[in-house]
């Protein structure tokens, strides 16, 4: 079991230490830039992004902070296994509105539901995300009949 567990962190670390890579590359910054912004030793930060040494938790945020990333959005989807969905995100938007959107959650839940909150199911989340995804979808489909609108005077 615990041989089971290390190879899962390992492969969940070489797949971080990837997607770091990948920020650093896309952000048009040289990895001397990248170490600078980020106090990280540049030997430190080669061995980081090519896997053979992990990246401390603020190593990780630094890195994708100073490449342009949302980064504990990034960081969540790249260890929720969307990395590739992180990377396709990059520049649309839809990370900074995650970040906003997890970093204000807690606080809206509790104040939405109060002593209610110790009521919620883990087994709701699928739905409620689904759910949320299909309102920003109505809300988006609302905005666009008001363009056409204004546009149509």
């Amino acid at each position: 079991m615990a041989r089971n567990t290390n190879d899962k962190w390992e492969e969940l670390s070489r797949g971080v230490a990837a997607f770091l890579d990948h920020a650093v590359d896309e952000s048009g910054k040289s990895r001397r830039t990248i170490a600078a912004q980020t106090n990280i030793n540049k030997d430190a930060l080669r061995r980081i992004l090519a896997g053979t040494r992990s990246a401390t938790l603020p190593e990780a945020l630094a890195i994708l902070d100073a490449s342009g990333h949302a980064p504990r959005t990034s960081l969540m989807l790249a260890l929720a296994g969307y990395s590739q969905r992180s990377k396709d995100w990059q520049n649309s938007g839809v990370l900074e509105f995650l970040e906003t959107f997890i970093s204000e959650l807690p606080s809206a839940l509790d104040q939405a539901l109060g002593q209610r909150l110790l009521d919620v199911r883990p087994r709701w989340a699928k739905g409620t995300a689904h759910r949320t995804a299909g309102l920003l979808s109505d809300h988006l489909a609302q905005l666009e009949r008001q363009d056409e609108q204004s546009f149509a005077l």
